[in-house]
C-alpha cells in the first residue's frame, strides 16, 4: 500500500496540469511548480477551465469542482518540495533542463522522496545520474489526455530499485491507473509505436493519398482510435511530435523515424496543433475542432 500524500508536479504546461487534476480528484494533495506566478496563474486557470467544461456536460457537480481546486495548490518557488512524498517533473522535453530539475529536487527534497520524470524519450538513467539518490529516480509516463486515459508506463533506468518500482506500482494500483513496466530505451514502449504510425500518416498526406480528415476518418472507424492520427499529432503538438522523432532518429540510426518534410515544415510555418489553433486541423481556444464550410476541419 503506497503511503504518499503530498505530490509536487514540476511544470504545470498541459502534461502537468493533467497530472495535478487527476490526483486531485483521487484525493491527494498536489502542488504545480511554475517558474513565474504568471506561468502558475495560467496553469490554475486551464485546470479551472477543464473543470468547467466537464461541469457543463454533467461530468463533475459544483462541489467537486471546488473539491478539486482545494487539493491544488499553485506555487512559482521550490519551497514545497521540503515537503514532498512524491514528485512528478514534466517540464519541456529538453534533456539539459530536466537535469538541472532533477538537481534542485536532490537538493531540496527529503531523502525518501521518489523523484519521477514525465519524459516521453529522454534517458531515465541520465537523469538519475545527476542526484545522489539513482535509485529512487523512475519515469512515470502518463499520457495525453491525462484525465482520460488510465494507462502509465513506469520507466526502469539502469539503477532504479525494486522497492521504488513496487511503490510506484502500489501507488498506481490505489489511483486505479494500469502500470505496464518497461526497461529504458528510446521512445519506450507508446511514443515509439505511436509517432512512427503519426509519421506516416503526414507522408501518406504528403504524398496525396488522402485528405488529412479522410485519413484519420480511416484509422478512427477501421481502428477504434479515438481520434485519427493527424489529430492526434495536433493535440501533442507538432513541435512535441518532430522532437521525438529526432530523438529516435538519432538514437537509432533507422530510417524507419526519419521526421516527415512535411512535419518540418509544419512546425517551420508555426502551425503546432492546438497550441496554435492551426495544424491539420483548426481549433478554438478551448481545443476544439472548428467546423469549416460544413466539415470539420
Amino acid at each position: 500500500m503506497s503511503n504518499i500524500q503530498h505530490v509536487v508536479v514540476y511544470g504545470g504546461g498541459t502534461m502537468g496540469q493533467g497530472i495535478a487534476e487527476l490526483l486531485s480528484k483521487k484525493g491527494l494533495e498536489v502542488t504545480i511548480i511554475e517558474k513565474t506566478k504568471i506561468h502558475a496563474d495560467h496553469a490554475q486557470h486551464q485546470i479551472e477551465t477543464s473543470l468547467d467544461k466537464q461541469l457543463s456536460k454533467w461530468g463533475i457537480t459544483h462541489a467537486e469542482k471546488k473539491s478539486i481546486l482545494s487539493r491544488i495548490d499553485f506555487a512559482a518557488d521550490e519551497s514545497p518540495l521540503k515537503h514532498a512524498d512524491l514528485v512528478i517533473e514534466t517540464v519541456t522535453e529538453d534533456l539539459d533542463e530536466k537535469k538541472s530539475v532533477f538537481d534542485r529536487c536532490d537538493r531540496m527534497c527529503p531523502r525518501e522522496t521518489i523523484l519521477a520524470s514525465n519524459t516521453s524519450t529522454l534517458s531515465l538513467t541520465e537523469l538519475a545520474a545527476v542526484t545522489r539518490r539513482p535509485d529512487q529516480v523512475i519515469g512515470l509516463h502518463f499520457l495525453h489526455p491525462v484525465t482520460r486515459l488510465d494507462l502509465v508506463e513506469i520507466v526502469r533506468g539502469l539503477k532504479t530499485s525494486q522497492e521504488t518500482v513496487d511503490e510506484m506500482k502500489a501507488f498506481l494500483d490505489r489511483l486505479e491507473l494500469t502500470g505496464v513496466e518497461v526497461f529504458e530505451s528510446p521512445g519506450f514502449v507508446t511514443t515509439r509505436l505511436i509517432v512512427t504510425i503519426i509519421n506516416e500518416a503526414i507522408n501518406t498526406l504528403m504524398e496525396g493519398v488522402a485528405t488529412a480528415e479522410d485519413i484519420d476518418i480511416a484509422m478512427k472507424r477501421g481502428f477504434q482510435f479515438p481520434y485519427g492520427p493527424l489529430e492526434m499529432a495536433d493535440r501533442f503538438g507538432l513541435d512535441s511530435v518532430l522532437a521525438s522523432m529526432e530523438r529516435l532518429f538519432r538514437e537509432y540510426g533507422d530510417t524507419k523515424f526519419r521526421p516527415s518534410p512535411l512535419l518540418k515544415k509544419m512546425v517551420r510555418a508555426n502551425h503546432l496543433g492546438v497550441k496554435t489553433g492551426e495544424g491539420f486541423f483548426h481549433y478554438d481556444e478551448d481545443g476544439d475542432r472548428i467546423e469549416k464550410e460544413g466539415r470539420l476541419q
